[in-house]
């Protein structure tokens, strides 16, 4: 079987004046167990010294504007291809393909700009562009894409935030939301894995910008949706403490080749 783990870790696991969070981290994944794990916000983290903590290995996407994004794979999965995208993505994306029995499988972690929905939507067309190409048609977007899905009800987690943080989720009319980004990756034909999971922030750590919403995802081409068995959102005491997100944890029936 194939874990898939996807984190916003939040700042490198340190931030500013805040309490050192790596070590939770650490504890956290490695009580995962996962094959592939997708990070993000790693600005001012030790990748390669932290991959070699959990026994993966790393392959980074520095970032355009914001913080870095990284695929880490354990060793028991052959990496056949390994390299960021090529777009001006504000957080960056890593895209690493695996060698696995029913054909290669392409994992993209990526985590999208959190202030404008326009930008998201043109984020999404680059991702979903890079999925296409895509050899044998197994292929995973795994992030946090800071936009709502386009078939739940939301108004009501957007009216709980605070207005600076509501116009992040909102159209240009200031009423409906935005859910464009999300909605042109299922266009592209991509399965929400995790459309029943619920939602990944806040946390008890920080999260003033968030109300209870989904945020996170790992969206799969149809191929690969049919070795779905298991995705949950990791909600413990420990995962409530060590970043702002929760977790998002797939299992798939593929093994190593």
């Amino acid at each position: 079987m194939l874990r898939v783990l996807t984190w916003n870790v939040r700042n490198g696991g340190r931030d500013s004046g805040g309490p050192d969070r790596r070590d939770a981290l650490l504890r956290v994944i490695a009580q995962a167990r996962p094959d592939v794990l997708a990070l993000q916000e790693l600005r001012g983290l030790d990748v390669t010294a932290f991959a070699a903590r959990l026994g993966l290995r790393p392959y980074v996407a520095g970032s355009w504007f914001g913080q870095p994004v990284a695929v880490l794979v354990r060793p028991t999965w052959p990496v056949l291809a390994a390299a960021p995208v090529r777009r001006p993505f504000h957080h960056g994306a890593q895209r690493v393909t695996i060698g696995t029995d029913a054909g290669p499988l392409t994992v993209l972690s990526t985590h999208f700009y959190p202030y404008s929905g326009r930008r998201r939507l043109i984020e999404a067309g680059w991702a979903a562009a890079a999925l296409r190409r895509a050899r044998g048609g197994l292929a995973l977007l795994a992030g946090d894409l800071n936009t709502l899905d386009p078939y739940a009800e939301h108004a009501e987690q957007i009216a709980r935030l605070p207005e600076t943080y509501r116009r992040r989720h909102l159209r240009r009319d200031g009423r409906t939301p935005d859910t464009r980004a999300v909605a042109r990756l299922l266009a592209a034909g991509l399965v929400d894995l995790g459309a029943a999971a619920g939602p990944t922030v806040p946390t008890g750590y920080a999260g003033a910008e968030f109300s209870d919403m989904r945020l996170d995802y790992l969206l799969a081409t149809p191929a690969l949706a049919t070795h779905l068995l298991t995705v949950d959102v990791l909600r413990t005491p420990q995962t409530h403490q060590a970043s702002d997100h929760h977790p998002l944890l797939t299992t798939l029936s593929l093994t190593p080749t």
